[in-house]
């Protein structure tokens, strides 16, 4: 078996527990009631505007039932005796009930739409509220397509759910109610046979609940994993074309696609048998309506008034049950993805505020770390009883082969991820009792892979202070040397920057990192790989500005070229997780460990150093 099929099973052996955790939570019957109490927490704080749909809704469910018996009344009480006048009056009681249900429609429609699009804006804010609140160790293991989908089509699936679905379920309800009231008062015969078929449409929509829930479910499930897989591959096009793989991941995507259309398939097939049946069922009642008023007006025990009257409440008895049917349609999808959404909201990985916070004004005297160890994943450990500290003013530069450790000890530092064992301590405070904001505050980071977000190139200089001036954009700009750039692009610090820079050169990007870092003005400056993806003019831009940026600042370097942190007043070299050697470049060479190796294999040309 090959690693993709391996892949594709284990994927659908997590979907197919999805599906029983799902089909177990149904017997009990709490899921639903659940998710519907959560939902209704959105419609609470537009309460006024709901009363008001329920009140016009309560009010006029009376009205559409109201009209086959006046139909009745028309027939046997005017038409059958010629009262013209009684007529008259009966006909425009009619007309004005059905203009004050057509004035009902209207309201409802317009204040539940209104209520619904609320209610989905504030869902919306609160999804991403909770997404900035995760921990990036969330991120590593949930593709950000999958989120999208959540924050997007589930979210959409609800909109129609919240805008319509509660009030027209109950106008529906109450209609029906009306309907068999009236019935009862007309005939009761005649209801009891149009009743005698509500048990069989009561098992049928009971039998195929559990069957469509899961099918959503299932729906939901595979679009999340088509959009994880198509946004994975829009974003990494140019690798799929350099490795010519346009036909291998065609098919991989074509698989994909065929297990969504399968899904969505499979809960069309439901809705292909409960319709018809439903349909079935109303024609059945029709008809044993139908046979048995015939038998009994042929005996003069029944009027024709009636007999219209009861095929008119037919139609109108089995249409709200219809529109249920829809709307249990829309509250199963909507239930399907309320499911996904809440278990995204209740998301426990959450970067949480210390209980006894201990905020730092300024950063006075060292940064710490203690035994500090730790791992991505179980005992797979990454640092291995990491020591070391950092004074004030201090220039202090990592190195390592890659997968060391180095660029751990900076997610550890920024309290990006948490570390398994130790401690790290800023002027003596715990990094878990310091508040983020206080944290961010003080400690500004340049990252090895830059992003930059849509909009103007000013926007992206000033994101960690938006109320930087043009004035101080373009000064600190000018201090890095990204101006120059700036100033030829087409409309200079307001050039539209396209997705993620998308258009601007890895070098250019870095520099724009660098503005943005030196207007953020931390008091510890961390700087990860700053100038690996820059060419050699670009770097010597970059050196330079980083001499006035590191002046009389805290600063910690990772760097893969040791010639960029040859001026650190120490170096630390990690090795498999561990520190090995600590010191200033001369002192390293000095002592010809593992730095001498490295600073040997990038400057080959002084291997004569070695020989004497």
């Amino acid at each position: 078996m090959s690693r993709e099929e391996k892949d594709r099973n284990s994927e659908n052996e997590g979907f197919r527990q999805q599906k029983d955790d799902l089909l177990s939570r149904e017997k009990t019957g709490s899921v639903d009631l659940y998710i519907i109490r959560r939902l209704l927490r959105y419609v609470k704080p537009y309460k006024g505007l709901l009363t008001v749909a329920l009140g016009v809704t309560i009010a006029g469910s009376v009205l559409g039932p109201l009209r086959p018996y006046i139909t009745k009344l028309a027939i046997d009480d005017h038409i059958a005796t010629g009262d013209i006048a009684g007529l008259a009056v009966v006909s425009l009681a009619l007309l004005v009930i059905i203009l004050l249900d057509g004035f009902r429609q209207y309201v409802t429609t317009y204040l539940t739409q209104r209520i619904g699009q609320k209610a989905v804006l504030n869902l919306r804010m609160d999804i991403f509220r909770h997404l900035q609140r995760l921990s990036v160790r969330f991120y590593d293991r949930n593709p950000i397509g999958r989120l999208i989908t959540r924050a997007t089509n589930d979210v959409e699936a609800l909109n129609e759910m919240l805008s319509s679905g509660i009030v027209m379920i109950l106008g529906d309800v109450l209609q029906v109610l009306f309907i068999v009231a009236l019935m009862f008062w007309i005939d009761w015969q005649l209801t009891l046979i149009v009743l005698s078929i509500l048990p069989l449409m009561l098992y049928a929509t009971l039998t195929f609940k559990s069957r469509v829930r899961v099918a959503f479910q299932d729906v939901r499930t595979h679009l999340a994993r088509l959009n994880a897989f198509l946004q994975e591959h829009i974003s990494g096009m140019n690798v799929v074309q350099l490795f010519d793989r346009q036909q291998s991941e065609y098919r991989k995507h074509a698989a994909i696609n065929s297990e969504y259309r399968n899904a969505n398939i499979r809960s069309v097939f439901y809705f292909s048998l409960y319709y018809p049946l439903i349909e079935l069922l109303s024609a059945a009642a029709a008809g044993l309506v139908i046979w048995f008023s015939g038998v009994r007006m042929l005996k003069g025990d029944l009027t024709l008034g009636v007999v219209i009257s009861f095929v008119q409440y037919i139609w109108l008895f089995f249409r709200p049950l219809q529109h249920l049917s829809d709307k249990f349609n829309i509250l199963q999808t909507a239930l399907a993805s309320s499911d996904r959404i809440f278990r995204l909201l209740e998301e426990k990985e959450v970067v949480r505020e210390p209980a006894h916070p201990e905020p730092l004004a300024s950063f006075r005297k060292e940064i710490r770390f203690s035994n500090v160890w730790f791992a991505y994943n179980d005992d797979n450990w990454i640092l291995r009883d990491v020591s070391f500290a950092v004074t004030r003013g201090e220039k202090v530069a990592i190195v390592g082969a890659t997968g060391s450790g180095k660029t751990t000890i900076i997610n550890i530092l920024s309290k990006l991820y948490r570390h398994s064992k130790g401690s790290v301590t800023f002027d003596g405070v715990n990094i878990a009792n310091i508040p983020e904001k206080s944290l961010r505050r003080i400690l500004g980071v340049v990252m090895q892979d830059v992003f930059l977000f849509s909009g103007t190139i000013r926007e992206n200089l000033a994101f960690g202070k938006p109320d930087a001036t043009d004035g101080e954009i373009e000064a600190a700009a000018r201090t890095v040397g990204a101006h120059r750039f700036i100033e030829k692009l087409p409309g200079d610090y307001d050039y539209r920057v396209r997705e993620n820079g998308s258009g601007l050169s890895a070098g250019q990007k870095q520099l724009l990192s660098f503005v943005r870092a030196l207007l953020y003005n931390p008091e510890i400056l961390v700087l990860d790989e700053a100038t690996s993806s820059v060419d050699t003019e670009t770097e010597r831009l970059i050196d330079s500005a980083t001499a006035e940026l590191m002046k009389d600042r805290t600063s910690v370097i990772i760097a893969h070229r040791l010639s960029t942190i040859q001026r650190a007043d120490r170096i630390i070299v990690m090795h498999k997780g561990c520190i090995r050697e600590t010191g200033s470049h001369q002192e390293l060479l000095a002592a010809k460990g593992l730095y001498y190796k490295l600073y040997l294999l990038q400057h080959p040309e002084k291997m004569h150093l070695q020989a004497g």
